[in-house]
């Protein structure tokens, strides 16, 4: 009786976590599916300019609503603005990735994010590359080069952009640890969904052809509401949980957008994409456990 009673609260912070990230991995496979869609009328540039829009409104309502407008400063304006010229970046690579090539291959290389981290942030943040950082970043590699398999058949846009995205990801991760040090959620939304509204608008409207959304507008209101809720929900697994549990689960991303792409593309599914893919897992699910087993001991 007292193991049973003992062990349901401990369990049910995993099992919250685990809800949250079931609604990470519903809401970025939507992303992608609606981005691929959209791909065909708006390029990226528009769905971004549309897609920041929604997300303006919504954080400026919630800051409203809320009352916490005293959140957004214009203390680090410039570290907002590289943070989000790189998001900008990666998110545009990322949704020409998805229209081009398989969903698959897109995920698995959107995984070396953090692996890239462990790479630029010496030179970034001033941390240092450990050994074992160094060796999970080899390891990472190893797995990307397995995605990838380069060969002139191989390399395409497709792959090139996906990879791309990582990099521009990896450089949003360490400007926003950056920022977090200092500043707020609300105001880092504030200044993301503003900023990249006006770079999307920006670049979009250069050439005089700014499209409508029309009837891609639904698929725009996805990607738009799959964003904001993807990170929120991920966000919230943190809170409940450690990134050594919460990671795992980030992982099925890629066994549902593998068997989504089969569903509704008929692309097949790549064993090595899976093989390469769960060697990245490895890399940065090991990296998570140094670093957690070093704050204990700190």
């Amino acid at each position: 009786m007292t193991s049973t009673t003992d062990s349901t609260p401990a369990n049910t912070p995993t099992l919250r976590a685990a809800l949250w990230m079931i609604g990470a991995v519903v809401s970025f496979s939507s992303m992608a599916v609606a981005g691929r869609e959209a791909a065909g009328t708006l390029d990226t540039f528009e769905i971004m300019t549309y897609r920041s829009l929604i997300g303006c409104v919504i954080v400026c309502a919630v800051l409203t609503a809320t009352r916490k407008w005293s959140v957004v400063r214009l203390t680090h304006l410039r570290t907002h603005i590289f943070r989000n010229a790189a998001h900008f970046a990666g998110q545009n690579l990322w949704l020409y990735a998805v229209a081009v090539a398989p969903l698959a291959q897109v995920f698995a290389l959107e995984f070396t994010s953090p692996l890239w981290v462990l790479v630029l942030s010496p030179l970034i943040l001033g941390e240092r590359l450990t050994r074992v950082r160094g060796l999970c970043a080899l390891l990472g590699f190893i797995g990307i080069l397995i995605v990838a398999r380069p060969s002139p058949d191989t390399i395409g846009p497709g792959v090139i952009t996906a990879a791309t995205a990582a990099i521009c990801f990896a450089f949003t991760m360490m400007l926003t640890k950056k920022l977090t040090r200092t500043e707020t959620i609300g105001g880092i939304m504030f200044w993301l969904t503003l900023l990249q509204l006006i770079m999307g608008a920006v670049i979009a409207g250069y050439d005089g052809d700014f499209a409508l959304p029309g009837p891609m507008l639904p698929h725009v209101i996805v990607i738009a509401i799959g964003g904001l809720l993807a990170h929120f929900c991920i966000t919230n697994a943190l809170s409940l949980a450690p990134a050594s549990v919460v990671m795992p689960f980030d992982f099925a991303r890629l066994p549902t957008i593998a068997i989504v792409g089969m569903l509704l593309y008929s692309e097949p599914l790549d064993i090595w994409v899976l093989v390469g893919a769960a060697i990245i897992f490895g890399a940065n699910y090991a990296n998570i456990l140094n670093e957690t087993r070093r704050n204990r001991v700190a």
